[in-house]
């Protein structure tokens, strides 16, 4: 009987591990955006956002406290917050979807390996449709994500005002990096 409980606690505790092995998660992913315009460049940082991929299906999902964006100028913080971002009623941005090639990423090998994940990118209330280019680098059973791509202010709805578009960038380049 004790030979029993030991087997099925061994077992167990087998099946959980590799159910963990199955995702990778982290909660201190570096994201940050830059915006270079005539009368300016404006740049910010979060080190807050939490990632998972479920290996086995090749999904995503990225999510980024809004609040959570530094700047060198405590004054561009405040307006990004509550005049652009609107952080109180939009606390979070979100990314959901999927690595279209994961076949051609070998996770337990060394290497860096080109990608594309595809899916729903949600910011101010407004979802898209997003595809993004990035690399995988695994490194002794650590992965490392990179992508860059860029977004229209317009299309999530935020508004700068004439008098600022010499200063802020209707198209800003957003930065991942993420290690898991």
């Amino acid at each position: 009987m004790k030979t029993k409980m030991i087997i099925v606690f061994f077992l167990l505790g087998m099946l959980s591990a590799l159910s963990a092995q199955d995702k990778l998660i982290t909660k201190t992913g570096h994201l940050w955006f830059f915006s270079h315009a005539p009368l300016e460049d404006i740049e910010a940082h979060s080190h807050q956002a939490a990632a998972i991929i479920v290996t086995a299906k090749g999904t995503i999902a990225v999510m980024v406290p809004i609040m959570s964006f530094e700047f060198k100028k405590t004054l561009m913080q405040e307006h990004f917050n509550e005049n652009y971002m609107q952080s109180a009623k939009y606390p979070k941005a979100t990314f959901t979807g999927a690595i279209n090639n994961l076949s051609a990423i070998n996770l337990t090998k060394n290497g860096i390996y080109k990608t594309t994940v595809e899916g729903d990118l949600t910011i101010h209330n407004v979802t898209n449709h997003v595809k993004v280019d990035g690399t995988v680098d695994v490194k002794d059973g650590k992965f490392h994500i990179q992508a860059k791509f860029n977004v229209l202010l317009k299309d999530y709805n935020i508004i700068v005002e004439s008098r600022f578009s010499n200063n802020i960038s209707p198209t800003i380049d957003i930065n991942v990096d993420l290690n898991f």
